[in-house]
């Protein structure tokens, strides 16, 4: 998988690995959606009209020159009177993605705007969230429709009505986590809608959450790279790159570590998209103090404390997957007890108190020696295990569990494995 490093990577190129990003997670079609850059030269790179979304190649991506100039094998997107639009209303967006994404299409037909107050990050990534009138696709009226609300300096996200949705950034990573974070919000919202009430947090909850982020962290100088450490370094990177591709990780969230030498540990730094981690981005702890010139993710005190506390646990991941994050919004008591696998791999996630993984350590450290995964309330789960596949075997367990309990949702009652069949799973698999 290429690394996106918009300072490098021509706009044709990166527009090729977000879309075939955008198109192979399921968030559009293959002739749905478009995406734009204008670079420093005010020349507008856009994906083409009537092209497999998921065969395109750089070459096939359209340069429309300021005068209006088109250079390239196709026509550009029919969409492309709307990028230019909001090039020409606000000059400081540099990339712009539409897409059609089932869950943003769901607020969309439904006339609403999507409230990212159920994680504290969204609501910092997503910005305020315009809505434009419906008009024709490919019309000068909804490019003149979306101009108007872009307008407003404080929009980056616009729903379109009964169409979709379109966001800018100041490059196409910007623009992207932000459709991505978007989106997750929207199917969040719709899988937690249907278990129960929705909880959110407040904007006093989001801000003493941003306020916690460790400033402070003590560096040792003598890092060292052994052949052993590097060897996790590079397995983190395949599970967390498979864990994008499985759904179970975005682009703005996900922590992983793994054990490295006694209760010295490796984990991810914060900032570094998650599709595009690379080894250089892990960060050594050692003695609770990061490797010289990185900075390790916000939860490395509560990864270290459950290193120390639980000799048994050698790897954590800590991530938001829509269906069990429906569980954690909703208030929703999340029963595993579905299907035998799910109840011998998990047998029970109970959940605690949004910040209550930040604010008693080691409370949680104690809570995860007893049970392999917790959920926090509006915040995230936390699977933990021996071997890190192992770890992801667990978290992949427990969002397919979570994505069955909430289709289950929408057909009758839940019927779980009774008392006797629990016993019989005991017995059976040897479960204390």
């Amino acid at each position: 998988m290429k690394q996106l490093d918009t300072k490098f990577m021509h706009p044709a190129e990166q527009i090729n690995v977000i879309i075939s990003r955008i198109y192979h997670s399921g968030m559009t079609t293959t002739s749905g959606g478009n995406i734009s850059i204008r670079d420093e030269n005010g020349d507008i790179w856009v994906t083409p009209s009537g092209i497999d979304k998921g065969t395109l190649s750089p070459r096939d991506i359209v340069c429309v020159k300021p005068d209006g100039k088109i250079v390239g094998e196709h026509k550009p997107s029919s969409e492309y009177p709307f990028h230019k639009a909001i090039y020409d209303t606000r000059p400081e967006i540099r990339a712009v993605i539409h897409a059609h994404p089932p869950g943003l299409v769901a607020f969309s037909i439904a006339r609403q705007i999507p409230n990212t107050n159920i994680i504290p990050q969204a609501k910092n990534i997503c910005g305020e969230i315009g809505y434009a009138p419906y008009a024709c696709p490919g019309s000068e009226q909804l490019g003149r429709n979306i101009a108007e609300v872009f307008k407003q300096q404080k929009y980056k996200a616009v729903i379109l009505e009964n169409h979709g949705v379109v966001l800018g950034g100041t490059d196409m990573m910007d623009a992207y986590q932000r459709f991505e974070t978007l989106e997750f919000c929207c199917r969040t919202l719709v899988n937690a809608g249907r278990l129960g009430k929705l909880r959110l947090l407040s904007d006093e909850k989001i801000d003493e959450f941003h306020a916690r982020i460790p400033h402070n962290i003590s560096h040792f100088m003598d890092v060292s790279y052994p052949s052993d450490e590097r060897a996790i370094r590079t397995l983190m990177c395949k599970i967390i790159r498979r864990s994008c591709d499985q759904g179970l990780m975005i682009s703005t969230y996900g922590t992983v570590s793994v054990r490295w030498r006694n209760n010295d540990f490796l984990i991810t730094s914060p900032n570094v998209p998650r599709w595009d981690v690379q080894p250089e981005n892990i960060v050594q702890v050692r003695d609770g103090m990061a490797e010289a010139g990185k900075t390790p993710s916000r939860s490395v005190a509560l990864h270290h404390r459950i290193y120390q506390k639980n000799p048994q646990i050698n790897s954590i991941i800590t991530t938001q997957p829509p269906n069990l994050m429906a569980f954690a919004v909703s208030g929703t008591k999340f029963d595993v007890r579905t299907i035998p696998e799910s109840w011998i791999f998990l047998q029970d996630v109970p959940s605690i108190p949004f910040g209550l993984h930040y604010q008693e350590i080691d409370k949680v450290a104690d809570m995860l020696g007893r049970n392999r995964a917790i959920l926090v309330e509006n915040d995230c789960v936390i699977v933990t295990g021996d071997k890190l596949l192992q770890t992801f075997d667990y978290l992949e367990v427990a969002e397919f569990s979570a994505h069955s309990l909430v289709m289950a949702s929408a057909i009758g009652p839940l019927q779980p494995i009774g008392e006797e069949e629990i016993e019989e799973l005991r017995k059976a698999f040897n479960v204390k």
